[in-house]
């Protein structure tokens, strides 16, 4: 891959990153920290109200994780020593589940919680 190619990515890659934490920081969105931890997330349900706005901010101590919640569309790598930011507005009430997508040891497959969102 030539420099200009290079340059052009890593300015693309910045402005998405930029754009990523504005959104993380906008007043009135609610922050909610979730730890994942072999082979856990905690807290494993997170409860919202339709329309709230929030960030869900996710670390992991120990080795790289993933968070994934295919009916929300919402997906992070949560790398240790970093926080990995979600944002998102709950559009729709219900019960959504989400997991673990990068494997992380046994007792991976577990690794799940719930978001529920009440009306």
């Amino acid at each position: 891959m030539n420099i200009d190619r290079r340059l052009l990515l890593a300015g693309f890659a910045a402005t998405l990153a930029a754009a990523a934490s504005r959104a993380a920081t906008e007043p009135g969105r609610r922050r909610i920290p979730v730890v994942a931890r072999k082979f856990v997330f905690i807290p494993n349900e997170i409860t919202v109200r339709q329309g709230e706005s929030v960030v869900l901010e996710f670390t992991a101590p120990e080795v790289a994780m993933g968070f994934f919640a295919p009916e929300l569309g919402l997906r992070a790598l949560i790398v240790p020593g970093e926080v990995a930011k979600v944002p998102f507005t709950a559009s729709k009430a219900g019960r959504f589940d989400f997991l673990c997508d990068v494997f992380c040891g046994d007792g991976h497959e577990g690794m799940n919680g719930h978001l529920v969102v009440q009306a």
